[in-house]
């Protein structure tokens, strides 16, 4: 990991951080690792959106407003800046347009946010045999996800919400704010053994989606400014595990740390 200077993630605006489906703010096994730390010793104001891990859209846009709103009023800042991992980048686009927050917020940037949906779940989702799997599934990953501090957590509508038929309307319905500066990156495992906690998935979403981090496609992932492919100049890529910072440690020729200090430097070098 490099070494960074101490202000230059200092951001004009707070940084809000959202995670993704089945992820947590906080405790030992934080989805950020190691970059909260190196986003605050590069001068970053950071916060965390403590949605669900598994909660809708809709219900998780409401928390990261409610959170939104809390830091303004402890910062005294007019807006913040929003960067999301996964799901977390739906529920801020929600948030912004739906619960009138695009004045509060200045810029948002997604990384491998599924916002064209992904067909993979469109196979599992709408083939009525896999239905009664999910919904049992649902039920278990639903009490586990309480018992663990989800205040709301509803599985099976989630998984749904992943679809290409949701993502559709979804983008006809929550339009962009013209006053809020979106721009997305997508991330990309070269090949399916690249990262084995992700093999089965990525064979999965490659032979339905094409390209990508073993659970989101490149194409699902761009949207407002696309700033490009994250991955690494070895063999290997970067995973959706790897933006987590999951292993506490990067791929060969890429790491995490250093790819989301940037994208704050460069926030901070654009005014917001």
């Amino acid at each position: 990991m490099m070494e960074f200077n101490s202000f230059s993630c200092k951001t004009k605006y707070p940084l809000i951080l959202l995670h993704g489906t089945g992820a947590r703010d906080g405790g030992r096994r934080t989805c950020w690792g190691r970059i909260s730390q190196a986003l605050a010793d590069a001068g970053a104001e950071i916060f965390y959106g403590h949605q669900d891990a598994w909660g809708t859209v809709e219900n998780n846009a409401e928390m990261v407003k409610e959170t939104t709103l809390a830091v303004l009023s402890k910062t005294g800042s007019e807006k913040v800046n929003i960067i999301a991992i996964s799901k977390g980048g739906l529920e801020a686009r929600y948030m912004i347009s739906q619960l009138d927050m695009g004045d509060k917020v200045a810029s948002l940037t997604t990384i491998s946010t599924p916002h064209r949906g992904s067909r993979t779940m469109d196979f599992f989702c709408q083939r009525w045999r896999y239905r009664p799997l999910l919904k049992i599934a649902a039920v278990l990953i639903n009490f586990l996800a309480k018992r663990r501090g989800d205040k709301n957590p509803d599985v099976y509508n989630t998984c749904h919400q992943f679809t290409t038929v949701y993502s559709e309307r979804f983008n006809r319905e929550v339009l962009d704010d013209k006053n809020v500066y979106y721009q997305s990156y997508a991330s990309s495992m070269k090949k399916s053994y690249s990262d084995m906690l992700l093999f089965i998935q990525h064979v999965v979403v490659k032979k339905f989606d094409g390209e990508s981090d073993g659970l989101v496609s490149v194409d699902s992932a761009k949207w407002g400014v696309f700033r490009g492919v994250i991955t690494g100049k070895g063999i290997r890529g970067v995973s959706h595990a790897d933006l987590r910072d999951l292993r506490r440690r990067g791929p060969a020729g890429k790491d995490v740390v250093d790819v989301d200090v940037g994208i704050v430097g460069e926030l901070r070098g654009k005014g917001f």
